[in-house]
């Protein structure tokens, strides 16, 4: 078994601080997983704090568009494919993004 937080950002308008401030931007859907286990559900409640507190997520400038996109927090967004692929096994992920939280 495997916690899926799935986030689901549509668009809006962007604020100040981000990179075009009063312009559009495009949302879209983002899925993370964690392990079911105590240190995943742990690492689920961190991650759902983060997200509250708007850290979870960043705005980017690409091609004249702007966009939503994960932010420095690492997300598992893959089973497979480890580390290189934002995947498992990585056996230091659930220690290393606590620690970024």
């Amino acid at each position: 078994k495997a916690l899926q937080p799935l986030f689901k950002m549509s668009y809006s308008c962007s604020k100040v601080g981000h990179p075009r401030p009063g312009h559009p931007y495009k949302g879209g859907n983002f899925c993370a997983f964690l392990p079911a286990n105590k240190e995943g559900r742990k690492t689920a409640k961190l991650l759902k704090k983060a997200f509250e507190c708007g850290l979870t997520f960043q705005i980017k400038s690409c091609n004249g568009e702007e966009r939503v996109t994960w932010g420095l927090i690492p997300h598992k967004t893959s089973w497979d494919g480890g580390k290189a692929r934002n995947g498992y096994p990585d056996a230091q992920y659930l220690h290393e993004v606590g620690t970024v939280l």
